[in-house]
């Protein structure tokens, strides 16, 4: 007799799942699937079916292979292995114990969810006040209009002289021509509260 109460006990005999049960488990859906909006999501689809060329559901040896011979690059046969055997969670565990070759490959939904480890959340407040300090020398919370109105004409994504001049012909804006990112991002993050706020209500 276990010295255990029965219901701690290890159940000895494995049950086999009912047609039911594996075909609830296949309809299910994920829960990485609610960490992504439906339009990325959708992108991740496309980015999986480049690569499972033959269109099985399944991210196989034949599937890599064909994709990097597009790409130009000869795989080890170790990082084969490795993208083959992969799972999500990255762990010395991900790995699969059983040598089933249906366990070599990688389907939509371990894809996702070994994307979403992959990627961090964006702070949009830090990066921010990054990309305006590059202008602030004096660290004062100000960065000079001017310099700002040649930057943003000049590089990157380029915005019109309509859209310059809304950002910096408002409040906070003082006489000397002087733009207070700092504030300014502040009330970014209170109007991006209360969206939030007014979405869960």
């Amino acid at each position: 007799m276990s010295r255990y109460p029965s219901h701690l006990s290890p159940n000895i005999t494995p049950t086999k799942s009912t047609k039911t049960q594996k075909s609830r488990a296949r309809r299910e859906p994920s829960g990485v699937f609610s960490l992504f909006q439906p339009p990325q999501i959708q992108q991740f689809k496309e980015a999986f079916s480049l690569i499972d060329q033959d269109r099985d559901g399944l991210v196989g040896e034949r599937d890599l292979k064909d994709t990097f011979a597009s790409l130009g690059i000869v795989p080890s046969a170790e990082t084969m292995e490795e993208l083959l055997t992969s799972r999500p969670g990255g762990g010395p565990g991900s790995q699969p114990s059983s040598e089933d070759p249906r366990d070599r490959g990688v389907n939509f939904a371990m894809f996702l969810t070994m994307m979403s480890e992959h990627l961090f959340e964006f702070d949009a407040e830090a990066e921010l006040l990054e990309a305006f300090s590059s202008f602030d020398e004096t660290d004062s919370g100000m960065v000079k209009c001017d310099e700002m109105r040649k930057w943003l004409s000049e590089t990157g994504d380029r915005m019109s002289q309509v859209e310059i001049d809304r950002l910096l012909k408002g409040p906070f804006t003082d006489r000397q021509g002087n733009f207070n990112y700092k504030e300014w991002v502040k009330v970014l993050r209170v109007n991006e509260d209360n969206d939030d706020t007014e979405a869960q209500a």
